[in-house]
């Protein structure tokens, strides 16, 4: 039974080491904290991720790859780490002390409709009382310095994703348009889903709460929970 869901995204500025001293990240490394305490209020048995990844499966990984992404520390063999979504979780989890077991699940980028409902269908299935954590970034396109330049489309799309999410509508999110999520370098298309799905399955979420929303480097960051509890 899925009692609540928290969603975060996974950009690398989430690593504190990385941010330097001003830490521009603060606000959102904030809100996930916060995200993740309320879903731990929820009292889950089981934390179960969902990340985005080049491919689907399960991940046993425990290096948040750091170095990768500018900073310093010992080189890592690329078995042992995990895909950037699921490392930033690990260390989201890590600041804030849990201390139930964790799955790590990946959802390839391009899973189609019949690959996100097997998995939604997984977690439904579990008997104990599970956490979803939920990680995915919104459009990479939203300004000219971001990441993908500016794509208008972009402004539209993710104004549909954050209406889905306050208003707990796990339809529109799985109405999502993969093709054009991949244009708009969406990074949590997949994840929404197999959230949206297993909820859909429990009749959807009792309460929404959206604690973030911004994208102060051209990348739309959301971060809320879903309470589903019955």
């Amino acid at each position: 039974m899925i009692v609540g869901t928290a969603w975060c995204p996974h950009p690398p500025l989430l690593l504190r080491a990385l941010t330097g001293e001003q830490d521009p990240a603060a606000p959102v490394r904030q809100a996930c904290r916060k995200a993740l305490a309320a879903l731990m209020k929820l009292d889950p048995e089981t934390i179960v991720v969902i990340g985005g990844a080049n491919t689907t499966g399960t991940h046993r990984g425990t290096t948040v790859p750091e170095r990768a992404f500018g900073g310093f520390g010992t080189p890592t063999d690329r078995s042992e780490t995990l895909p950037l979504s699921l490392g930033i979780a690990q260390r989201l989890l890590e600041q804030t002390e849990t201390r139930v077991p964790v799955r790590m699940w990946s959802v390839s980028w391009d899973a189609d409709p019949d690959r996100i409902t097997s998995l939604a269908e997984e977690l439904t299935e579990r008997p104990e009382r599970v956490g979803l954590l939920v990680m995915g970034d919104g459009s990479a396109r939203r300004s000219l310095q971001a990441p993908g330049y500016l794509d208008e489309r972009a402004f539209a799309f993710d104004e549909s994703v954050h209406r889905a999410l306050t208003e707990g509508d796990t339809a529109a999110l799985l109405e999502l348009d993969a093709h054009l999520a991949e244009e708009l370098m969406v990074a949590g298309r997949a994840a929404w889903q197999v959230m949206a799905e297993a909820v859909r399955l429990q009749n959807g979420p009792t309460r929404t709460d959206m604690l973030y929303a911004d994208d102060p480097f051209g990348v739309m960051y959301l971060v809320g929970t879903w309470t589903c509890v019955y």
